[in-house]
């Protein structure tokens, strides 16, 4: 008993009790038998300590709160408020209780995993000889030539860009989970179709638009190559 006091003391871990008290200045009726009737109609999922008490989570407090507030405010029925909660529980956007309007699907935010369109297009103007790109790397010899040899990094170069050092250290990070150098040849087949592709789209969009620098939609169209590629990638391993 009083180890499980001691857990329920944290913020995000709060008995029945704790949970009655944050919510009595708003919901004065709050009982423990209306929190426990909630659960028993699903709406709320308190985990359970090995002693079998019920402890709350501060999000578990919120959507109590918003619960509460849409059988007080807007008399919603059961079905209802499931309904909220489960676009909730799905990441939807749920308005205020007050409100009439539907939830929504967040707006997007930019992913810091997909460059822009300018970072792509931004001209490299770091340049290393083999020996620098291999020692900043730490590529042996070995893994450095079969990576020139399948087409990974270019074969016979001696002026290397910032590319291609990050070619080479995601390289050797592979390489320690066992990645050879041949296992690396379909995404460097994977890059040149989607630059083909940017340059099948870049030709008639230049023609209508202009032969402008500016006009050229070559980085535009890899950026949403490449989060497709990572979106593919996502739902693969959520899969």
């Amino acid at each position: 008993m009083a180890q499980t006091r001691r857990r329920s003391t944290q913020p995000d871990r709060l008995t029945i009790g704790a949970v009655i008290a944050a919510l009595r200045e708003d919901f004065p009726d709050v009982s423990v038998s209306k929190l426990r009737f909630l659960e028993a109609a699903g709406l709320v999922h308190p985990a359970r300590t090995a002693s079998g008490y019920r402890v709350y989570a501060l999000s578990d407090v919120e959507r109590i709160r918003y619960v509460l507030t849409a059988q007080r405010e807007r008399f919603w029925p059961l079905r209802v408020i499931r309904e909220a909660l489960d676009a909730m529980d799905r990441g939807l956007t749920v308005p205020e209780v007050g409100t009439d309007e539907r939830p929504v699907v967040p707006p997007e935010v930019a992913d810091p995993l997909i460059p822009s369109a300018l970072d792509l297009g931004a001209p490299r103007l770091l340049r290393l000889t083999a020996e620098e790109l291999r020692s900043t790397s730490g590529l042996s010899r070995e893994m450095f030539g079969a990576l020139q040899e399948y087409g990974v990094l270019p074969l016979g170069s001696t002026d290397f860009t910032e590319d291609h050092l990050a070619i080479a250290r995601a390289a050797g990070a592979l390489a320690a989970y066992g990645v050879e150098a041949r296992h690396l040849r379909s995404f460097r087949t994977a890059a040149a179709r989607e630059i083909g592709l940017a340059q099948q789209v870049r030709a008639p969009a230049k023609a209508t638009a202009g032969r402008g620098a500016m006009d050229d939609p070559t980085a535009e169209v890899l950026r949403h190559c490449i989060a497709l590629h990572v979106a593919l990638v996502r739902s693969g391993l959520s899969g």
